[in-house]
C-alpha cells in the first residue's frame, strides 16, 4: 500500500536506520544521502520516508510531501555549494530506475550538458 513501509525495500530500510547510509540532511518526512555509485562529484539521493514506488505515485498520493523532496533537493544543492546541478526522477526500470521508492538524483560539482552522455 503506498506510503507503508515495505520489508523488501532498500530505501524504507534505511530511513528506518536498518541499513547504513552517508545521510547528509533529515526532515521528519524526508532523507538525503549519498549514492553508492555515483554519476558526478556530488550524486545525493533524497527519499520520502513514507514508501511510494516512484514520482508519478508520490505526487498523485501525497503532494505536500513530494513538495517536501523538491524542497530538500534544494536545500542538498545550497548545502553543498553547487552553483548549478540537476535534479533527475527516474521511473521504472526503463528509465533507470532500479530501487522502486520514489527519489530524487541531486547531480552536480560538474558540468552538465544536455543530453547526458
Amino acid at each position: 500500500m503506498p506510503g507503508e513501509p515495505q520489508e523488501d525495500c532498500l530505501f524504507c530500510k534505511i530511513a528506518a536506520g536498518q541499513v547504513p547510509a552517508t545521510i547528509v540532511r533529515e526532515t521528519e518526512t524526508t532523507l538525503a544521502f549519498q549514492d553508492i555509485n555515483p554519476q558526478a562529484p556530488v550524486h545525493i539521493l533524497v527519499i520520502p520516508k513514507a514508501h511510494y514506488a516512484n514520482a508519478g505515485e508520490l505526487a498523485a498520493g501525497a503532494p505536500e510531501l513530494a513538495a517536501d523532496v523538491l524542497r530538500e533537493t534544494e536545500a542538498v544543492a545550497k548545502e553543498q555549494k553547487l552553483d548549478a546541478h540537476r535534479t533527475v526522477f527516474n521511473t521504472g526500470a526503463g528509465a533507470g530506475q532500479t530501487v522502486f521508492h520514489a527519489h530524487a538524483h541531486v547531480l552536480g560539482g560538474r558540468g552538465l550538458e544536455w543530453p547526458p552522455g
